[in-house]
């Protein structure tokens, strides 16, 4: 694992090139991923280890990657914390959304137990991929979470009753925030503790409110999920996307490395982040629908910002589309390996 080069920026090492994988890159822009998706359901695929472990690896094989992340889905945290979630064809539906609710505190009652097999999956992963790669754990961020939590669906990405509960009764909302950290800090440490090498927050909606109600409200339990992990040895990247110019309250003590969306220009994010927090992104996933010259034209000016930039990680600003071309998704990680960054090491 030392000769990781993913590992080797996260430990602030010179290398000759960024580092490279995608969020989202165990998935259907895979060819081989869609022959299992064939054959299973996406529940059954996640559920067992020896099926997620081989989906998690696949991009190792099949796109070049420095990293593999656990194939799981941020919703495990709800569905432990009691709420019935069903992964259909248009994407995650709860069974009874909280806003449904009279009375939806007294229906979340966590069961860490519901848990156990994704760390069975860890314990998989760790067992069949290459020693060199590390493996990223991840977890859906509390207001992410809350906002499936009380829409019920994940078709609706406004989730105008999430952010309403905020403004209505914002202490109910607090103490749903706290039921989802309780059990994101536990769940986090315990992948920490079946050997991930980082952890990935993804607060994927944290455009949906201003930055500044952001960090007095959700920050703070943010922060003790972040902090929980660092202190136990684990490095960890945070992606609040849409958070814009807020990024530049974000602290060395928050997090190890910043995760860019592609609205923010990597040049301007390094100006407003504190210089000792890398950055990972922020390529436009839907840059790799185009074709390749101009795929390529595009990646060519992050050169110059990779070559003075050793603490980068390169990614997506948030996820791979279904969509994507994998030769495309292909060209961009050998084009990575290729280039020569003119870095001095």
């Amino acid at each position: 694992m030392e000769n990781s080069i993913f590992i080797k920026t996260l430990k602030g090492e010179k290398t000759e090139r960024p580092p490279v994988w995608f969020m989202r890159q165990a998935g259907r822009v895979l060819p081989s991923y869609m022959k299992m998706r064939a054959k299973y359901s996406f529940r059954e695929l996640m559920s067992s280890p020896k099926l997620a472990a081989k989906v998690t690896l696949l991009p190792i094989d099949d796109l070049g990657v420095d990293a593999a992340i656990l194939f799981s889905d941020i919703l495990v945290i709800p569905e432990a914390l009691g709420m019935g979630l069903d992964f259909t064809d248009t994407g995650p539906r709860f069974s009874n959304p909280l806003k449904n609710m009279a009375d939806p505190l007294s229906s979340l009652k966590a069961a860490s137990s519901k848990l156990t097999y994704i760390y069975n999956v860890i314990d998989e992963i760790q067992y069949t991929k290459p020693i060199d790669i590390p493996l990223i754990g991840f977890c859906g961020a509390p207001f992410t979470t809350f906002c499936y939590m009380v829409q019920g669906l994940g078709t609706n990405h406004i989730f105008p009753d999430a952010v309403a509960m905020l403004y209505k009764n914002r202490e109910l909302a607090e103490q749903i925030l706290e039921e989802i950290t309780q059990l994101s800090i536990e769940y986090a440490l315990n992948q920490v503790e079946h050997g991930i090498a980082a952890f990935q927050l993804f607060e994927t909606h944290a455009g949906l409110i201003p930055s500044s109600f952001y960090f007095e409200l959700i920050m703070p339990f943010v922060r003790r999920i972040l902090v929980a992990v660092m202190e136990a040895g684990c490095p960890v990247i945070f992606l609040p996307k849409g958070l814009g110019a807020g990024i530049k309250h974000i602290t060395p003590t928050d997090t190890s490395f910043l995760s860019i969306d592609w609205q923010t220009p990597l040049e301007e994010a390094r100006e407003m982040v504190h210089p000792s927090i890398g950055l990972q992104g922020n390529i436009d996933p839907r840059l790799l629908l185009a074709d390749q010259n101009t795929i390529q034209n595009t990646l060519e000016k992050y050169v110059a910002f990779g070559s003075e930039n050793q603490n980068w990680i390169f990614n997506v600003g948030h996820g791979f589309i279904p969509s994507i071309p994998f030769e495309n998704a292909k060209f961009v990680v050998d084009w990575v390996k290729q280039t020569n960054w003119e870095r001095k090491t």
